[in-house]
């Protein structure tokens, strides 16, 4: 490979990782408030159709539920702490607007898991539909999210700053990375209900690898 070929993909590299490092995108506050709002809602119906059904989902809200089968806590407050880590990490890489707009985003979900079962009643959902229909939503509500310039922490922020970095598609990063937190969710729930969490993981990520691509949305 030769230098002005490298030095052009570093060029490349640096002016897609510079979009998540302004302060604003070209969205306004008003489309920031509607999708983040809207993103949070969809991910919040996935998740509640996943407890529903006794299952798992990926990224740092999996490993919420895990914990909170495990330990009897709020799956909404461990969710919200298991991402406090994460933000150092947010903020000097990925910039102080995606920073704040993650803060908002996943302390708005920790509150929808905390409340909604007191909204929503699920009695009977078919672990099958739940894994397919609870992965859309989920990765409905991220695509929302990462369009608007935010994510639902954990892996997610890793996951968007290597895609930024390295050119990685943020799907296929986080599989692996959901794949060791399903792994550990072996050790709370029967091997059924995690062969249905892993179809589910599967689900959201190659949803997200399809439809989350930098040449495929610019926002105007």
């Amino acid at each position: 490979m030769s230098i002005l070929h490298r030095n052009n993909e570093a060029g490349q590299l640096a002016r897609r990782f510079a979009q998540w490092e302004g302060t604003s995108t070209v969205h306004s506050a008003l489309d920031d408030v509607q999708g983040i709002g809207a993103g949070v809602i969809a991910t919040g119906l996935g998740l509640a159709l996943y407890q529903a059904a006794g299952l798992v989902t990926s990224g740092m809200a999996g490993l919420a539920l895990i914990l909170s089968y495990m330990t009897g806590l709020d799956a909404g407050l461990l969710f919200w702490v298991l991402n406090l880590p994460f933000y150092a990490l947010a903020i000097l890489r990925m910039g102080r607007a995606f920073t704040f707009k993650t803060f908002a985003a996943i302390s708005a979900l920790s509150a929808l898991m905390s409340v909604q079962g007191a909204w929503l009643g699920l009695d009977a959902v078919a672990p099958g539909y739940a894994a397919v229909a609870g992965g859309v939503l989920i990765g409905f509500g991220l695509l929302g999210l990462f369009r608007h310039r935010a994510s639902l922490g954990g892996v997610g922020i890793l996951a968007l700053y290597l895609q930024d970095r390295l050119g990685w598609r943020p799907g296929l990063t986080q599989l692996v990375f959901d794949l060791g937190i399903l792994a550990l969710g072996l050790a709370v729930l029967p091997l059924g209900a995690m062969l249905w969490s892993l179809l589910g993981a599967v689900v959201l990520n190659l949803f997200l690898t399809v439809n989350h691509r930098l040449d495929r949305y610019i926002a105007r």
